[in-house]
């Protein structure tokens, strides 16, 4: 449990710690400040929501309410890791891979930090009554999965002839195609600023462009540019989205890019053939199929407990892309009891956080 002092200290500077960042996202990039201002309203919904929104303040808060695990060994992680940064797509040989989502903050960091972050978001999960299972084991099933990635030196997740039971979480009625298509066709035409030749050239050969649109979505990533161009190509629709890059909150220095190609490059995980960084942007496919799965999307009859020890695993697989020799003394001694304990106390900072950022959000808003 955060001091009262430490506390205090929260309240006077969440609001500073947003303005800071978006003064320096507006540097970086044309912001879309009606997506920011949806973006302010969000973080007010549930610590949960304020959590995915605010991986700038978690960067700020981690080192002091966890300092003993800022010293382990350092990989390149995935930083904004979350129980819903996780989806499918489809690889070179169409089959349907599952595994981390989104590494828009991707950097070099203590190897824990990616743990606690995915484990205090389940416990939010938990608290907005998205996952039925105890705490506890919530977090033995994530310690359980990266340790046992870390024996086997990780295994991509392939959903083809295994892992049915994941197969069917990620092909859930609610990513019916007819709805993922009639959504993405109700977003508003693009403006002169979408790099209409960038999406074009991501489109299959022969494929007529239908229209490019300006997409809302995500909630870290809300407020930078992103466009969508659908066209018809054989028989029916394709999607492509260019979404801005830019640094991560932990370091913002642009040669970040380097330690994302990085991790895309030596993770174990199968690639997306379609996801691309170019002039500014990340490019990727959107389909039914080829997108992130919330925690809303999931079908009522799931076993929680191995769906997070398949996010422990992943995070392992990531991991182990530049540490296979540093994380294994560290980890695999540990069990569950301190990812619980830092968990906790970081779901404790960020529950006073998101009070704070209500109180102080609802009075600007009267």
């Amino acid at each position: 449990m955060l001091s009262n002092e430490r506390a205090e200290f929260s309240r006077m500077n969440i609001r500073q710690a947003t303005r800071g960042y978006e003064s320096w996202l507006r540097q970086q990039t044309r912001v879309v400040e009606r997506d920011l201002r949806l973006k302010h309203l969000r973080m007010a919904d549930s610590p949960f929501t304020f959590l995915r929104a605010t991986y700038y303040r978690w960067a700020q808060l981690w080192p002091e309410i966890c300092p003993k695990l800022v010293t382990a060994p350092q990989v390149v992680a995935i930083g904004d890791l979350h129980v819903e940064n996780f989806g499918t797509w489809r690889d070179a040989e169409g089959r349907l891979v599952w595994g981390i989502n989104d590494v828009d903050e991707a950097g070099v960091l203590p190897w824990p930090q990616d743990l606690v972050r995915l484990a205090a978001s389940a416990l939010l999960a938990i608290e907005a009554e998205h996952f039925l299972l105890s705490a506890r084991d919530a977090c033995a099933a994530i310690a359980e999965g990266y340790c046992a990635s870390l024996r086997r030196g990780g295994t991509p997740v392939v959903l083809s002839e295994r892992r049915g039971w994941l197969r069917e979480i990620a092909l859930s009625d609610l990513r019916d195609p007819v709805v993922f298509w009639t959504q993405l066709q109700t977003w508003p035409d693009a403006d002169r600023r979408a790099p209409r030749a960038l999406l074009r050239a991501a489109l299959p050969p022969g494929s007529s462009l239908e229209r490019i649109v300006r997409r809302t979505a995500g909630l870290g990533s809300l407020g930078r540019p992103r466009f969508v161009a659908l066209a018809s190509w054989g028989g029916g629709l394709v999607a492509r989205e260019a979404k801005a890059w830019l640094p991560p909150a932990t370091s913002q220095d642009r040669s970040s890019r380097r330690v994302l190609e990085t991790l895309l490059r030596d993770a174990v995980r199968v690639p997306d053939p379609f996801f691309v960084i170019r002039e500014g942007w990340i490019v990727r496919r959107l389909a039914p199929d080829c997108t992130r799965i919330e925690v809303g999307q999931l079908p009522k009859r799931r076993d929680e407990a191995k769906l997070l020890r398949a996010m422990g695993w992943e995070t392992a697989n990531v991991h182990l892309g530049s540490a296979r020799r540093r994380i294994p003394a560290h980890a695999l001694d540990r069990g569950a009891r301190w990812l619980r304990r830092a968990a906790s106390d970081m779901v404790d900072a960020i529950v006073d956080e998101w009070k704070a950022w209500t109180v102080t959000h609802a009075s600007r808003s009267r």
